[in-house]
């Protein structure tokens, strides 16, 4: 019985409450009719009072554009201050201000949560820097251009998705902890449970053998790739670089594809040039004036940079065309280039301003470069492998792919030499039981938006910087 008397008294409160339509931010600015009786949830984002009349600003996340809230200057209360969280109800009517379309006549004012405006690091109209706000990992959210850079990354994942589901290919989840170091470099994060930590590495392994997180999940996509002619992963990869510049990142996302019977790199590369175009295309149509908040306060050339590369074809160079490139340069570079050394970023960044800062593919690695997996182009004495890099104006390299080895007797003689033979007897089954022709690719999610967003710091892109001073998450 006391069950239902709260039942009752629970029915009775919402009889007793107006029946008001719950919309986002953004869906009342976008409202092309007024409307009686809607309710606002969100943060307080500037208040003003006057005397006839009290104005606030408040945002949920869902627009960059803040809805204002006209009210009288009786529902002002004490607690009604810069970032408290509120829920607002009144009639939503046509805007005589130019800059908005609609704005909420407001008949109550809730404060659900108070902030207290001495303490909160971020001010009222203050345009912090992106350095100031990285202090604060759990509060950045809220700043402007955290929050337009959140809302582009959702836009951007999800046209990533869109792009390889239309295009057919099949969505694999890939491990996160696994026991290959698909790199070769050993830049991994290994595992291992709390007591083992302890205890003698002589016990066994919580696994039985040794366990890393993942830096990258192409070796699982091409055992996919046996049975799906299309296939991709998006998720986590960590690298364990002892680095805190500003374009390292210890874990990172990763778009990855393989494409079975192909032999043509241009195949891979007509691939991740698409996907580049289309992604960008999707978030500048979809978030334009989150877009335009880097491009006018952080990169003010990036718009026209990037709607200039939307319009071309990406170049293509070889990796010896490329190290004559590097040679014949009038600067002088920190790492001096020769052929059979790796590209550094200096030289990446050179090449693309060369070809008329627009993105170029180099194709053709030397064969003792690139992993064991590449395929040999058997090429004269510049001995190469199938493997191509796209390098980005100010970036450098964005996505890096090749053409994969499905030749038996050339992967078991290479891996042989590099004594791994054991460690990949899985790998070298795979091109025993109907083996194709296949390549693939990877590209850096961060490091795509840090580029068409103009921004410096990689640390910038990411939800969550991983440390600072102030705070550790």
């Amino acid at each position: 019985m006391l069950g239902a008397r709260g039942g009752w008294r629970a029915l009775r409160r919402c009889a007793s409450l107006p029946r008001a339509v719950r919309l986002r931010v953004r869906e009342a600015l976008g409202a092309r009719e007024a409307a009686e009786a809607v309710r606002v949830q969100g943060w307080v984002r500037s208040v003003r009072s006057q005397k006839e009349v009290l104005f606030l600003h408040i945002n949920d996340g869902s627009s960059l554009e803040s809805l204002q809230v006209v009210a009288d200057p009786s529902l002002e209360k004490r607690d009604l201050t810069f970032g408290s969280a509120v829920e607002v109800q009144g009639k939503l009517v046509k805007s005589p201000h130019r800059m908005q379309n609609m704005e909420l006549q407001a008949e109550t004012i809730h404060v659900v949560g108070p902030c207290d405006i001495w303490s909160f690091p971020l001010k009222m109209k203050e345009r912090h820097p992106l350095e100031y706000v990285r202090q604060f990992p759990h509060l950045r959210c809220r700043n402007n251009t955290l929050g337009a850079l959140l809302r582009i990354r959702s836009e951007a994942t999800a046209g990533i998705h869109s792009f390889f589901q239309d295009n057919g290919y099949v969505h694999i989840h890939t491990p996160i902890i696994t026991s290959n170091d698909c790199e070769g470099a050993g830049e991994l994060f290994q595992i291992e449970t709390s007591r083992e930590a302890k205890e003698s590495a002589e016990n066994t392994h919580f696994f039985n053998v040794p366990a890393f997180l993942t830096v990258s999940g192409q070796l699982h996509l091409e055992v996919m790739a046996g049975a799906f002619t299309h296939v991709f992963t998006f998720g986590p990869t960590f690298r364990a670089e002892n680095s805190q510049s500003r374009r390292h990142l210890a874990e990172f996302y990763m778009v990855e594809a393989e494409l079975s019977f192909t032999e043509n790199l241009q195949d891979i590369m007509q691939v991740m040039e698409d996907l580049f175009k289309t992604v960008t295309s999707t978030v500048l149509s979809k978030c334009p004036r989150d877009v335009e908040l880097f491009h006018k306060y952080i990169a003010p050339a990036q718009k026209g940079r990037l709607e200039q590369i939307l319009k071309n074809k990406f170049m293509i160079i070889s990796y010896s065309e490329a190290v004559e490139i590097l040679k014949q340069a009038p600067q002088t570079f920190t790492f001096k280039p020769e052929w059979g050394c790796d590209l550094q970023t200096e030289h990446e960044k050179y090449l693309v301003k060369h070809c008329g800062e627009v993105p170029v593919f180099v194709v053709n690695y030397p064969y003792d470069l690139k992993p064991f997996y590449m395929r040999d182009n058997e090429d004269g004495p510049e001995h190469t492998v199938a493997a191509v890099d796209l390098l980005v104006p100010g970036v450098g390299e964005l996505c890096g792919g090749s053409l994969r080895e499905e030749r038996l007797p050339f992967l078991e003689s290479r891996l042989q030499r590099l004594g791994l033979t054991d460690a990949y007897q899985w790998y070298l089954d795979l091109r025993k039981f109907g083996s194709v022709p296949h390549g693939g690719f990877g590209m850096g999610f961060e490091r795509y938006l840090q580029y068409i967003l103009g921004v410096d710091n990689i640390k910038d892109v990411i939800p969550f910087p991983r440390f600072s001073h102030s705070c550790v998450l």
